[in-house]
């Protein structure tokens, strides 16, 4: 794997340098294998489908759940299902050499049906030492404003190594918080109120129990990164993150991972309206108008 290749049998765009390997799918341009050379260690989830079959899977143009699972725009309804449609949809390679891929989405007369915007949503993975960042790029080619929210979902391995267990390791988060949690209701959708968290401090321990009501989701931390550790190990990984103001930390019921979920944007409230241009976290473009946002992880 010397060189970037797209393997025609199933269709997986291949990233390397000295110290990572890195594959990505062309559906849903989604990342399957970070594999670090001098650890020997796959950080990213296997996806198993007995606890949950994605990997790491990109939030498009929603993020979470609408209520009712549909939303009003310009006094027509549409439906449009949990995280929305890019995660399911075919990427074109547009830009590639052996450290950096560029996928992109078009709006298309499927998209159009869901949502009635004309984009183009490009994703760039690139690698430098034994960093890798990812980068969204939202294009507004249409001739009216285009509302859209943005997130990743990437699930890691915990434990990252046979020998120790899941409640091992913790997250270190580089800032004091004091945040509360949002709570996730029945449907998939945020509280009215936050429910008290963070005490003034910065680590969240891991347990399998942690995650029995659903994600750890948060507005407005003071981070802008977390790592994962565990104190009788060297290995880890440090996520970083500056221009997503919501935090999603998820696993399935007793699974061996965990995801960290930087967002733009946000499920519906249980007090929404349904009308697009008035949900959280919702981002606006003018026609012409782009935006970038990039969330990276080191691995060691």
């Amino acid at each position: 794997m010397k060189e970037l290749k797209k393997m025609k049998d199933n269709t997986m765009i291949y990233l390397e340098n000295t110290e990572l390997k890195i594959a990505i799918s062309e559906k849903g341009a989604e990342l399957q294998n970070v594999y670090n050379k001098e650890t020997q260690l796959d950080y990213l989830w296997e996806g198993d489908p007995a606890f949950w079959g994605k990997k790491s899977p990109v939030l498009f143009p929603i993020v979470g759940t609408l209520k009712n699972n549909q939303f009003t725009h310009n006094g027509e309804s549409y439906q449009l299902s949990r995280h929305g449609f890019a995660r399911d949809k075919q990427f074109k390679l547009t830009e590639s050499s052996n450290t950096r891929v560029s996928l992109t989405l078009d709006a298309d007369a499927e998209t159009l049906a869901q949502y009635p915007f004309l984009f183009r949503f490009s994703i760039v993975y690139e690698i430098h030492k034994n960093k890798l960042s990812c980068t969204y790029q939202v294009t507004n080619i249409d001739v009216k404003p285009l509302y859209f929210s943005v997130g990743a979902h990437p699930a890691f391995k915990v434990p990252l190594e046979e020998a120790y267990q899941f409640n091992d390791y913790y997250l270190e988060f580089n800032q004091s918080e004091s945040a509360g949690k949002w709570p996730i209701t029945a449907e998939g959708l945020i509280d009215e109120n936050p429910i008290p968290f963070f005490h003034s401090n910065n680590r969240i321990n891991l347990s399998k129990e942690l995650f029995y009501g659903d994600a750890l989701v948060f507005k407005h931390l003071e981070s802008s990164s977390i790592r994962l550790s565990n104190d009788q190990s060297k290995h880890g990984f440090l996520f970083s993150w500056s221009e997503f103001p919501f935090m999603g930390i998820w696993s399935a019921k007793d699974a061996p991972f965990v995801c960290i979920e930087p967002w733009c944007g946000i499920a519906d409230s249980v007090n929404a309206t349904g009308e697009l241009r008035d949900k959280e976290g919702m981002i606006l473009l003018t026609p012409g108008q782009n935006t970038n946002r990039t969330w990276s992880v080191e691995l060691y």
